[in-house]
């Protein structure tokens, strides 16, 4: 039975919960820019696609599930020259707005050597899913959204670059649509433009030409472009590519994505930028167009950014301003946040026990509050208040509790992560014991197995994970494997006893984590083979192993080397664990 009270009563005792943002859903990173990777091998331009990754420590901010965002830097640029971090300066600036949403940022390097200044190849006329830098490109995205370590949403899949890679931007947004939910060109010349197009539109060519080129490239994806948004941004004194190619690129990218548009109001972009919306039929936002005044070629990367080498950092922040325009608009996740529990506690005096709590709520007001508690007397009360916080009682049987509150926006159908209540006790403390000497067992990439010492009375056991029941009813044996779990994940686990309906206070806790699902195998050839085929690479003539970066020896066809692959992209020299 709930008994209402105010938030300012308490009682003697009471336990706090930490917020639920402060709860980790997803694997943290480490907050660093990687070493240089390999990720594969590139049959058309020559060589290996190499380049570096940003794993933030930070939580994602949409749904639960982190966006990636991959970068391209332009003709004469390198990743580790132009876009990461270095010690001098932050390079495009990425990392900034990465650990705001909480985003993975891949940095690759162009294969081959196009053009003779390592540009990328989005003046191609056969451009295809599976060779040359489109399907690297393409292929080293799969990598990461198929990764559970990094818990990538496919629906927030990002690409930008500059110059020849704002080109090779484009290109990717028309010929995967359905991988990409936005684009970002920087001074991209578009499709059915050549190389020595660059600094001029060729007569006769326009938005349409460039449109009916995008929608070729995406054949069978075409309906795709009804819920990709684009970004597009260049110099007013861009001398090498085209000013004029700017709106040509987003009018190409509003005819493929169809239907009519509104031009919206010109803003002023800070850093001397000046930004065109449009929105289509239905409101939302789908194109913008920035033109930065002053700029020369170069990608404008705000205060903090590399100051040389066609990277600007006295003008517009773009990694800051295209971030927020793909996260406000994306269409195909929710750009509104679910409220956030900022605290929640239980207070007991005799038999009641008084739960309050309080959350916040971006999409308006807290409709409603459910109250969930596992112990002698079951409450599941989706009804427990409102608003910006509440408090309710409810008369308990003697015994201990655990618990959850959760906060619910009726209006966006969103509800908080947990706010865990820590266990609390009703009445004198049971002469039943928790269980001794928990244990966790084998694990696969969705079960745990757990094992305990039996307790003296007990006639079953409870087992709860990261503080809520997950037996439906006490189990009789001294084991149980919980099931249905996500890979790569860690749990809290703790056991009761149960005996005549009275059960004990939970015993200690135990951490196990499950598997990635990655299945380990081996391949014995020479060092030449394994760099060729994407499991190692080549530093001073000797081969590295990808991702654990041992060195194998010499890179050539008389070094033979066992390798074996642990997880996605990460080799060790030898057999399996």
């Amino acid at each position: 039975m709930a008994i209402n009270t105010s938030l300012g009563r308490c009682a003697a005792s009471f336990l706090l919960c930490l917020p639920a943002a402060a709860l980790a859903q997803v694997q943290a990173g480490p907050g660093t820019w990687s070493g240089n990777q390999t990720w594969g091998a590139d049959s058309v331009n020559g060589g290996n696609l190499s380049g570096y990754f940003y794993w933030p420590a930070s939580q994602p901010v949409l749904g639960g599930k982190r966006a990636l965002v991959m970068v391209l830097h332009g003709c004469q640029q390198t990743a580790s020259g132009d876009v990461i971090d270095s010690g001098a300066d932050k390079g495009f600036n990425w990392k900034g707005v990465a650990d705001q949403y909480g985003a993975v940022i891949l940095a690759p390097n162009a294969t081959g050597n196009v053009s003779g200044s390592h540009c990328w190849d989005y003046s191609l006329t056969n451009h295809n899913r599976a060779s040359g830098h489109d399907g690297v490109l393409l292929n080293l995205v799969s990598r990461f959204v198929s990764d559970a370590r990094y818990a990538i949403d496919p629906n927030q899949v990002y690409v930008t670059g500059l110059s020849s890679g704002g080109g090779q931007t484009m290109v990717l947004g028309c010929l995967a649509p359905d991988v990409f939910a936005g684009i970002g060109i920087n001074a991209g010349p578009p499709p059915g433009t050549t190389i020595m197009q660059i600094g001029s539109v060729p007569s006769g060519f326009n938005a349409s030409t460039a449109a009916n080129k995008c929608t070729a490239l995406a054949g069978a994806q075409q309906s795709k472009f009804a819920t990709q948004i684009a970004s597009v941004i260049w110099g007013t004194s861009d001398y090498t590519v085209a000013p004029a190619y700017g709106p040509i690129d987003a009018g190409a990218m509003r005819i493929a994505y169809g239907g009519s548009f509104s031009r919206g109001a010109t803003v002023a972009v800070p850093g001397g930028g000046s930004n065109t919306p449009y929105t289509d039929s239905n409101g939302k936002l789908r194109t913008s167009e920035i033109a930065v005044t002053g700029m020369g070629h170069a990608w404008p990367a705000g205060p903090g950014g590399q100051n040389n080498h066609f990277v600007d950092a006295t003008k517009v922040n773009y990694p800051a301003f295209v971030m927020d325009f793909w996260f406000k608009n994306n269409l195909r996740a929710s750009s509104i946040a679910a409220p956030v529990m900022t605290a929640c506690k239980a207070s007991v005096s005799g038999n009641a026990a008084t739960i309050s709590g309080a959350a916040v709520d971006a999409a308006g007001t807290i409709s409603s509050y459910r109250v969930v508690l596992n112990g002698t007397t079951a409450v599941n009360d989706a009804a427990a208040g409102s608003g910006a916080s509440f408090s309710i009682g409810y008369a308990l049987a003697n015994g201990y509790y655990t618990g959850t509150v959760t906060a619910t926006d009726a209006g966006t159908g969103k509800t908080s992560a947990p706010c865990h209540l820590p266990q609390f006790l009703v009445g004198p403390a049971p002469a039943l014991l928790p269980p001794a000497d928990l244990k966790a067992g084998s694990a696969s990439a969705s079960s745990i197995a757990l094992s305990w010492s039996a307790a003296n009375g007990a006639g079953g056991y409870n087992v709860y994970r990261n503080g809520s029941k997950v037996t439906p009813a006490p189990v009789s044996a001294t084991s149980y494997t919980d099931t249905a779990l996500t890979a790569s994940t860690t749990y809290s686990y703790q056991a009761s006893s149960v005996a005549n309906g009275v059960e004990s206070g939970l015993s200690a806790s135990v951490s196990a984590s499950t598997t990635s699902g990655f299945t380990c195998s081996t391949v014995t050839a020479s060092n030449f083979a394994h760099v060729q085929a994407g499991r190692a690479h080549d530093s001073g003539g000797y081969a590295l192993a990808n991702g654990s970066n041992q060195n194998m020896g010499l890179d050539n066809l008389f070094y033979i080397q066992t390798l074996a692959q642990i997880s996605a992209g990460h080799y060790v020299v030898g057999n399996c664990p």
